[in-house]
């Protein structure tokens, strides 16, 4: 059965072809026979009850510098569309939360990937918080004295934006650095949302796993190693991605994030896992299904089609 799937996304002229989990995911649909949509979150309206997009028909094809055609605008009403892929990248500001509202108006007719409502009510660094028996110690707060308080009992800590992505913004803090106060000034300037602060895991010199879950399910794996002088693995900020394979520990998180998952139609996730615990659990535009592909795991973007089809009925 071809499909109307809207793609809800950013420019797609700056994404990298050979990384990006949104364009294998349009590959997919593509060699499926779905038709594809394409628009920017900016193009997305309301009025009137009806939920409308100025949509361009989209071709793609794997060839670098060559890997997209789009035909002429027009406003589109989504609720036409029988899948939406909510795709564009954080940061989770108020700009991507009034995306969830708007587009979750489609449901149930039209299937949003994923749910906009689990999207909205799950950010990265606090859904975490459900599994306080998976993570490490934890602290969210703007209060300095617990920060203080905090650094004083675990010594070593990281410091990172709540809503922040791709690694912006991480700090490590080691038992003698002096500049905490400084560090606390300048989130205090930048943002106005508490502070998360965990533990330093030496482990991550050994890496951060990256963990794929399709409908609740183990969909694959890679190991993100931190550069030399480099708090941070994430692959924005030169970590190098490496194969990997699961460890009892990372099975029970799998076993136990799961069913939570796939009740929330959180179809997509990816979720961070550091010397045996969950740091975050992506929901908004995870990737790493390339790099888990060309390390010989499972094709992501086929199985995340699948479990589309299959909610679905096609």
């Amino acid at each position: 059965m071809a499909l109307t799937v809207a793609l809800q996304m950013d420019p797609i002229e700056r994404v990298d072809i050979a990384a990006d989990s949104t364009f294998a995911l349009a590959l997919e649909a593509s060699a499926r026979g779905h038709a594809l949509l394409y628009y920017n979150p900016r193009d997305l309206s309301f009025r009137d009850g009806l939920v409308t997009a100025r949509v361009r028909p989209l071709s793609v094809r794997a060839v670098k510098g060559d890997h997209f055609t789009l035909g002429d605008q027009s406003v589109y009403d989504l609720s036409q569309a029988e899948v939406v892929l909510m795709r564009q990248d954080p940061p989770f500001d108020l700009a991507y939360i009034t995306t969830t509202h708007i587009l979750e108006r489609l449901m149930p007719t039209t299937l949003v990937v994923n749910d906009p409502v689990s999207v909205r009510n799950a950010p990265e660094k606090l859904f975490v918080t459900l599994f306080p028996a998976l993570m490490p110690p934890t602290l969210i707060t703007s209060d300095r004295a617990e920060i203080a308080a905090f650094r004083a009992a675990h010594r070593d800590i990281i410091l990172k934006p709540l809503y922040g992505n791709g690694g912006a913004g991480v700090f490590r803090v080691r038992p003698d650095d002096e500049n905490l106060n400084a560090l606390l000034e300048m989130f205090t300037a930048f943002y106005r949302e508490p502070i998360m602060v965990q533990r330093y895991l030496p482990e991550v010199r050994q890496g951060d796993k990256r963990i794929i879950l399709i409908d609740g399910e183990f969909a694959g794996a890679i190991n993100r190693v931190p550069a030399a002088g480099e708090a941070r693995s994430n692959m924005h900020v030169g970590g190098k991605p490496e194969p990997t394979t699961l460890t009892p520990r990372d099975k029970e998180i799998c076993d136990t994030l799961g069913p939570e998952l796939k009740a929330r139609g959180l179809i997509f996730t990816g979720i961070d896992v550091i010397g045996g615990f969950l740091t975050e659990i992506n929901v908004t535009s995870p990737t790493g299904i390339q790099e888990v592909k060309r390390f010989g795991g499972p094709d992501g973007a086929r199985l995340i089609w699948d479990a589309i089809e299959k909610r679905l009925g096609a």
